[in-house]
């Protein structure tokens, strides 16, 4: 059963989330099993070098694995995480698709793919919540 019945509740919860809402970080999409997020690159995200900094791609993965491990059971917390960088975004936006692999009794593990708005994979973040 889901916790927020609707996004905008979602979204008023997880405004809180300061970090990730500075960050520019939106919740575009929430279902039972899936949690859709996003952000607009601007220069304030990148890097000596120009490219998007990881700690952005990663706060962006970690905000969507946040929003629905809490869908599926409130309170989750992280446990573990790990991240695969694949490729520097090309494009003005990111995109992180958050879905559940699998709903335990005390865990959950939910795997977050990374994309920009031209389509290219980013980054894949795989994540266990603990359910307190």
């Amino acid at each position: 059963m889901a916790n927020f019945e609707m996004v905008e509740e979602a979204r008023e919860f997880f405004y809180k989330d300061k970090f990730a809402v500075i960050t520019g970080v939106t919740l575009d999409e929430l279902t039972e099993e899936e949690a859709v997020c996003s952000l607009e690159i601007t220069d304030d995200h990148r890097n000596a070098y120009g490219g998007v900094m990881g700690g952005v791609i990663f706060t962006l993965a970690d905000f969507a694995f946040a929003v629905l491990s809490n869908q599926i059971h409130q309170l989750t917390v992280a446990q573990q995480v790990d991240i695969h960088y694949l490729s520097a975004p090309k494009g003005e936006k990111l995109i992180a698709k958050a879905t559940c692999r699998k709903s335990g009794r005390t865990s959950s593990i939910v795997n977050v793919d990374i994309s920009d708005d031209t389509g290219r994979d980013v980054a894949q973040f795989i994540g266990t919540g603990f359910k307190l």
